[in-house]
């Protein structure tokens, strides 16, 4: 049964393992000969685990001996290249760590490898996790399965790709501003953000650190629920993670949403928002209702500063992180064996100029200058203050309604090459994404259908803090009744 193994999803693997049906070491080759085959033309992976069957045959030898292996017991899982990985290269895409092995793995990952999961490797994404596109890559740009001339998303784009093209059961990626449910709507999957301080950020490559939570990338709602319950949870390793129990999403799933109410922010189908995912998203609402579920419209006035909040309060903190990467302690460090710096400033500007990108390095200037004296109070603290506001608009409409609907972006997949020279119209793209990270809150894509040229294009959910499961249901019910998940891009059946 081996050969049909990469089609089906991420429960029904593990099943299969479990079941004894297929072994771990027969499922793990299987997606390691897609991976063989695709990347090269996708180049959804930075680096693949070259143990990866080993570590499936190992996990095939503890069954035997019936041992509880882990709940995703030889499931392989790509992981982005913003999670260290002990022994396995760690590059956040970019130049700056492109030869980075650490010595540790993040939480996330570990948590995954105490379920018996496999990690295929690391995947491409947008340099340091800033794009919206995949296409600021140190690696080269990943391509969009469903049509190579398109983006997969950003900056989690490498993962999207690997799950959308069966190079992985399922995938973990960053969500800073959009940057899990960007390329999950991109690319026809599941994705999840959950609750600011629901996962670990430990040994996550930091960017922004007010706004960065991990999540996973999957074929269904149930595969989502499964690995955000694995990875959720407390860890003394990291001060910002919530002390909540981690509920049976999973177990408590429902499609039933008779009685519950569907926010509709008015300001999210204005001017701007592309007919195909207008009708995308109406067509879900128009279901939800028929399902018993109430339509009420919401209004989030702040919505129109969003963007601009985001991009300096996570520019800002981009700066700051990003400060440690000088070429002494960390990081890419020029060759000066034929010109010697002439002072410390040029040895600085060397190793952080040759190995930061152009977008990186745009917006570490932009976040160095709006905290500099003279312009913090006008520039950082007002995009706080304003991102308290912002908050209590979701505050005030979660009192109104249990999920609010909403496109997850403007436009369905845009081609490769089309943005990247405008940052403003890149930027512009995370509108309707951006709020949930700046306010904190669970959020979702989930597949609501295709353009007229055969794009996916997904529906974005979003829920108050610590209430995925209501999201999950809603998502459940959209996912049973638009029944996509068996969609295979054309070009790759």
């Amino acid at each position: 049964m081996a050969e049909n193994i990469v089609e089906r999803d991420l429960t029904a693997i593990a099943g299969a393992i479990a079941g004894r049906e297929i072994s771990a070491e027969a499922a793990v080759s299987e997606f390691k000969k897609r991976i063989e085959t695709l990347n090269p033309q996708i180049n959804a992976y930075i680096t693949v685990n070259d143990h990866c069957v080993e570590q499936a045959r190992e996990i095939d030898v503890r069954l035997k001996k019936g041992e509880n292996v882990g709940c995703l017991a030889g499931v392989p899982i790509a992981i982005k290249d913003m999670f260290c990985t002990k022994g396995l290269r760690t590059t956040a895409a970019s130049k700056m760590l492109h030869n980075f092995v650490p010595t540790y793995s993040a939480t996330v990952v570990k948590r995954l490898e105490e379920q018996g999961a496999i990690v295929m490797g690391k995947t491409n994404q947008d340099e340091f996790a800033m794009g919206s596109s995949n296409e600021t890559s140190y690696f080269g740009n990943c391509k969009n399965p469903w049509n190579f001339e398109y983006v997969p998303g950003g900056s989690s784009g490498g993962s999207a790709a690997a799950v959308s093209a069966r190079m992985a059961a399922g995938a973990i990626g960053t969500d800073t501003g959009g940057s899990i449910r960007q390329p999950a709507n991109f690319c026809s999957l599941v994705g999840v953000k959950p609750t600011y301080g629901r996962v670990s950020r430990y040994g996550i490559v930091s960017f922004a650190s007010s706004l960065d939570q991990a999540g996973p990338m999957t074929r269904t709602v149930r595969d989502a629920a499964i690995i955000l319950e694995v990875i959720s949870g407390r860890d003394e390793l990291d001060s910002t993670s919530a002390p909540n129990d981690v509920p049976k999403w999973s177990e408590r799933l429902s499609s039933d949403v008779r009685g519950m109410k569907i926010g509709m922010p008015k300001e999210y189908f204005q001017n701007g928002l592309d007919e195909n995912v207008s009708k995308t998203v109406k067509r879900a609402a128009d279901l939800l209702r028929e399902k018993g579920a109430e339509l009420i419209e919401i209004s989030l006035p702040l919505t129109k500063f969003a963007v601009p909040i985001y991009y300096l309060v996570s520019a800002c903190e981009a700066s700051s992180n990003l400060s440690r990467y000088d070429g002494v302690r960390y990081g890419y460090r020029a060759d000066f064996s034929k010109q010697a710096a002439a002072d410390l400033d040029e040895f600085y500007c060397r190793n952080r100029g040759e190995g930061f990108g152009r977008e990186v390095k745009r917006r570490i200037v932009l976040g160095a200058y709006a905290l500099s004296s003279g312009y913090y109070d006008a520039y950082y603290k007002k995009a706080c203050q304003v991102r308290r506001l912002l908050r209590q608009d979701f505050t005030d409409a979660f009192k109104k309604c249990d999920v609010i609907l909403s496109p997850a972006s403007p436009t369905p997949a845009f081609k490769i090459g089309e943005r990247i020279d405008n940052p403003l119209a890149m930027y512009l793209n995370d509108i309707y994404t951006t709020s949930a990270n700046l306010a904190g809150l669970p959020g979702m894509s989930v597949p609501g259908g295709f353009s007229k040229d055969n794009l996916p294009i997904g529906v974005q959910l979003l829920a108050a803090q610590f209430e995925e499961q209501k999201m999950f249901n809603v998502a459940l019910a959209i996912e049973e009744n638009l029944n996509l998940t068996k969609e295979v891009p054309r070009g790759l059946q």
